[in-house]
Parts: C-alpha cells; sequence; structure tokens
C-alpha cells in the first residue's frame, strides 16, 4: 500500500527494494547509520511499506521540545534511561503486543564505533522474533531489505551473515562505518 510518504520518498528519488517479511513481530537492524538524515529516510521507508514499528532513540534526544517530535516520529527513549533496561524493556513490549517491528541502529550513533551494540540481538532472542536486516545505499539511493534472520543459536553466524549482506551497500558517510564485527574479513 502505497502512502504519501512513499510519494515524498520517490520525489526526493529513493526507491524502497524488496518485499517485507511475513512477520508480525520482529528487531529491524536499520543500517548504515552514518548521517542524521537517515532517520527521516527509514521513517518514510517504514512508513511505505505500511508496517507497525517502533524506532528505538537514544535518551539525549528526548528534551523539551524535541520529545514532543521524538514521539510523534514513533521512537521510544532508550540507553541510559534511569531505572530502565532497553532489551527487556522491548522483550516486554513485544510479548504484550500482537504487531510491533522493533527499529534499532546497533551502531548506536552515527559516528564512528568499535563494535555494534549486541542489544538488538539479546532482544530478538529473548523475545523470540526474528532479526530483520534492512539497509539505507546512498550510491543507488535504495532502501530496502536484506533479509531475515531467523537461526539465532549462536551470536557469531548472526554477526557473519549481517557482515555479508551489508558489504555492498554504501553509506552517506563511509569512514564512519564498520560491520557488525570487525574481524569479519577473518572469519571467511
Amino acid at each position: 500500500m502505497k502512502t504519501k510518504y512513499g510519494k515524498v520518498l520517490s520525489k526526493l528519488g529513493w526507491e524502497i527494494m524488496g518485499e517485507f517479511p511475513d512477520v508480525k513481530k520482529s528487531v529491524i537492524i536499520f543500517a548504515p547509520h552514518t548521517a542524521h538524515i537517515d532517520a527521516f529516510y527509514g521513517k518514510l521507508g517504514f512508513n511505505e511499506v505500511g508496517i507497525k514499528y517502533l524506532f528505538l532513540s537514544k535518551k539525549e534526544l528526548f528534551f523539551f521540545p524535541m520529545n514532543l517530535v521524538m514521539k510523534k516520529f514513533g521512537s521510544m527513549a532508550v540507553r541510559g534511561v534511569t531505572g530502565k533496561n532497553a532489551i527487556y524493556q522491548v522483550v516486554d513490549i513485544l510479548n504484550h503486543t500482537e504487531e510491533l517491528n522493533v527499529v534499532i541502529s546497533p551502531e548506536g550513533r552515527i559516528s564512528k564505533v568499535k563494535d555494534w551494540n549486541k542489544g538488538f540481538y539479546y532482544m530478538a532472542v529473548k523475545a523470540q522474533v526474528p532479526i530483520v536486516v534492512t539497509y539505507l545505499d546512498y550510491e543507488n539511493k535504495q532502501l530496502g531489505i536484506k533479509g531475515i534472520i531467523h537461526d539465532l543459536h549462536n551470536y557469531e553466524k548472526v554477526e557473519q551473515q549481517i557482515n555479508g549482506m551489508y558489504e555492498d551497500v554504501k553509506e552517506k558517510n563511509p569512514e564512519d562505518f564498520i560491520l557488525a564485527c570487525k574481524c569479519y574479513f577473518f572469519l571467511r
């Protein structure tokens, strides 16, 4: 189903690639995330595919009046929220809803990081939902679905699958993106 957001996205020269998998609940990896504008394109893309979603965003973005924008954006504050563990909070939300896809950027920030935060993996494992791997490719102006991972028994294998899916993706700021495991090339 096309929405007003899809029309905006295509007017900006972007296209959506692939079909969202037939799942009611998932943890969605949204990467690469190397610029603030990525979230805007992601919001448009997720609206275009018509799924029910919740973005996880760093708590520092939830100050007045920005908190009103973030809530309207479909975001929930995480990381360092006093008295709340994001993994258990998300698992509880997923366990008490019929349909929801939780969107997380495992890099945790737009600047370069040493490693991805593994919280996305633990959320999916504990909630017993698959991981949907989505991407933004600036070179081809595409947003899309790279794949879905159901077998979550081994983090290293999940990491290898994710790395393989992102190998050909061109981020906005290449100097700020790393694959899920910096040792990926040694694992081949």
